[in-house]
């Protein structure tokens, strides 16, 4: 007989219009994510008051919190009340599992060793390929024929943890830093639910 998944909770980070959470938000509902692995987005946490995805995530219903960086006197004591924030999503023996989704902001390894197999990022490139910022203008700079987005396990190095999904797009001829930056988002809500999907379905037989 198989057993029930323990309640899972997924706290998404954010900074701006959460298209990437929404795009989460929308595949855990689709896909009946409570029911298949006992999982729910539990949280929506910003570090900027005015980040438009804050209004999706309470028209859903879905606890929202706002911490200032701004507020805090050093990034160690910002992420040491962000973890804080995040542990009261916790579940008995289940942790929330921690998705960045355009959380614009470079977490401590306190905070990474802290959550160390359950902080999802992703990034607008192919990686190893362009870590850090400005990724699209770099890869048509580089004469890159294609670009895309990686979704990744986070570690201690930027952008430098386990890849877990890649998407791939052509890069076309006149493209800009906009267009093309548009054309990866696109395939990245499609390859980030896909990976936490993954994911919880292998903490699910465990």
């Amino acid at each position: 007989m198989q057993n029930t998944p323990q309640s899972q909770p997924i706290v998404i980070l954010i900074s701006g219009g959460g298209s990437n959470m929404a795009a989460i938000v929308r595949a855990a509902q689709k896909e009946a994510w409570a029911t298949q692995f006992g999982a729910q987005v539990a949280a929506v946490i910003s570090n900027k008051a005015d980040a438009g995805g804050l209004r999706f995530a309470r028209e859903q219903g879905i606890a929202t919190e706002v911490l200032d960086h701004k507020a805090y006197a050093s990034r160690t004591d910002f992420d040491q009340a962000l973890a804080a924030a995040v542990a009261r999503f916790d579940q008995p023996d289940r942790p929330a599992l921690v998705v960045l989704a355009g959380f614009m902001r470079i977490l401590t390894p306190g905070f990474v060793a802290q959550h160390t197999g359950r902080l999802l990022n992703i990034h607008p490139s192919l990686l190893p390929a362009f870590t850090g910022l400005h990724t699209h203008q770099r890869a048509i700079d580089a004469g890159c024929k294609y670009a895309g987005a990686t979704v990744h396990q986070v570690s201690a190095e930027l952008d430098a943890g386990a890849i877990l999904e890649q998407s791939v797009v052509p890069v076309l001829p006149g493209d800009t830093e906009q267009t093309l930056a548009a054309r990866v988002l696109a395939t990245e809500h499609t390859i980030y639910p896909r990976a936490i999907r993954n994911w919880l379905a292998a903490q699910a037989r465990v």
